[in-house]
C-alpha cells in the first residue's frame, strides 16, 4: 500500500512538471493570478550577498474601501516573496520566505495619510517596529503601497546549492485586520478583494 501510494504521488509529480515545461516551452514562464490587481512589474537581481526585489502594482480602492478609510478603519496589506528549490521527485522546497506588511490610515486632525511598512505583522493595538511616512493625499499614499523598491528577500547562499530555483510573490488586501463587523461582512466580497499572485524562474531572472 504504501509503496503504490508513492508511485501514485511520485507520478502525480511527474506529470505536474511536464504541464510546468510545457507551459515554460510556450512562453508561459511567468504564471500569475490576479483579483483586482495587476503586477506590471517584477524583478529580482543579486546584489553582493543579498537577493533584492523590485515590484510595480496597479490596483484601486473600491468606493467601500475608501469610505472605510475616511472614517478611519486602517487597511492592511501583505506582500510575500518565497523562494522555492525546485524538486522533480517531490513538491518544491521552501528556502527563503519574506513578508512585507503595510497598514494605510487616515488621521482626520492632520487630514494626512499614514502608511507603516514593516516585516513584522501590524495590528491595530500596536505598531511595533515600522517605518512610518506621511502623505497628503491618498493618491499619494497608493503609489507608495503599489511600488516595492529595493526590497531584501533572500541570502545569495539560499541558492547558491545549485539546481533550478523559483519565487513565487503575492500581495493582497489583509481583511481578517478589519473590526469583526466589517470581517464579516467584507468575506467573499469583490469590494475588498484585491490580490495578485505571480511565480517566475529565478534562476533565469538572475541569468539576465
Amino acid at each position: 500500500m504504501t509503496t503504490g501510494f508513492i508511485t501514485r504521488c511520485c507520478a502525480s509529480v511527474w506529470i505536474s512538471r511536464l504541464l510546468l515545461a510545457w507551459a515554460l516551452a510556450c512562453g508561459l514562464g511567468a504564471v500569475a493570478r490576479a483579483e483586482g490587481a495587476a503586477l506590471s512589474a517584477l524583478s529580482v537581481a543579486r546584489e553582493g550577498d543579498e537577493l533584492i526585489l523590485s515590484a510595480r502594482l496597479d490596483f484601486a480602492l473600491s468606493p467601500v474601501v475608501e469610505d472605510a478609510l475616511h472614517k478611519g478603519i486602517p487597511v492592511h496589506f501583505v506582500a510575500e516573496a518565497e523562494v522555492l528549490r525546485e524538486r522533480w521527485y517531490w513538491a518544491d522546497r521552501s528556502v527563503a520566505l519574506a513578508r512585507r506588511y503595510l497598514r494605510l490610515s487616515y488621521q482626520p486632525l492632520t487630514r494626512r495619510w499614514r502608511l507603516n511598512t514593516s516585516s513584522e505583522q501590524l495590528t491595530n493595538a500596536g505598531l511595533g517596529v515600522s517605518l512610518t511616512q506621511s502623505f497628503d493625499t491618498l493618491d499619494e499614499a497608493l503609489t507608495a503601497v503599489q511600488r516595492i523598491g529595493r526590497w531584501r528577500i533572500a541570502s545569495a547562499a539560499d541558492i547558491d546549492d545549485g539546481g533550478r530555483h523559483l519565487l513565487r510573490f503575492r500581495f493582497r488586501l489583509d481583511a481578517s485586520q478589519l473590526p469583526r463587523t466589517l470581517q464579516i461582512g467584507s468575506v467573499g466580497h469583490s469590494d475588498w478583494v484585491i490580490s495578485v499572485e505571480r511565480r517566475i524562474d529565478l534562476t533565469q531572472e538572475l541569468a539576465q
